[in-house]
């Protein structure tokens, strides 16, 4: 029990709440089970419950971690009305399809014509998914280019470049100690912001 506790303060120090509280909010909003959750991000159905149960600390994939946090923000997104039930799947399949912000496997582009409430592979997210034949597409394009990375996508990737180098505080102090107030608000936007504030960031900016 001791060594438990001590794990689950661990989690705490890493990812603001134990990944158990993470796991359970997530499956009880979108009605994921856990198994279909550790299939979206990319995790083992065994890996995920010694994480749940703070057998184990720390997701060593930073990947991992970040589409487990696109999940989360989807759930406070989904509890707070901001995103209609039937697109919630499509967007778990956005999450699951993330493996970087310029190379994405190429059910990605599958997801984006799937029906809404639907997976790619035509079935309700959390279910086991195996794609059947006629889903299947090579690796490579021929005649056209892979599809482009959706902004939501990069705006993760830049998030991630950023807390990787440093924590929220440094963040902060970094954005209080330049003159510039565009770089300033880029750096809180993109390092200590949520999602949807980095991507109205990214959108009012880019391009």
């Amino acid at each position: 029990m001791e060594q438990t506790a001590h794990n689950l303060q661990q989690q705490v120090e890493l990812y603001g709440e134990p990944l158990g509280e993470v796991v359970r909010r997530i499956t009880g909003q979108l009605g994921l089970t856990q198994g279909g959750l550790a299939q979206v991000i990319g995790l083992s159905a065994p890996m995920l419950s010694q994480l749940v149960s703070a057998q184990r600390v720390k997701i060593g994939n930073p990947a991992v971690v970040s589409r487990l946090r696109a999940v989360s923000e989807l759930t406070d997104l989904a509890v707070a009305g901001g995103i209609e039930p039937d697109r919630v799947a499509h967007e778990l399949d956005e999450i699951r399809a993330a493996t970087g912000a310029y190379t994405r496997p190429t059910t990605a582009h599958l997801a984006r014509s799937a029906a809404p409430g639907q997976s790619a592979a035509g079935q309700v997210a959390g279910q086991p998914i195996d794609p059947p034949a006629r889903f299947l597409r090579p690796t490579t394009y021929v005649g056209e280019l892979p599809p482009s990375p959706s902004a939501r996508s990069v705006v993760r990737e830049i998030q991630d470049l950023f807390r990787a180098v440093a924590s929220a505080e440094e963040i902060q102090q970094a954005a209080a100690a330049v003159d510039s107030p565009a770089i300033a608000e880029l750096l809180l936007a993109y390092g200590t912001g949520r999602t949807a504030d980095a991507l109205a960031h990214y959108e009012q900016h880019h391009g």
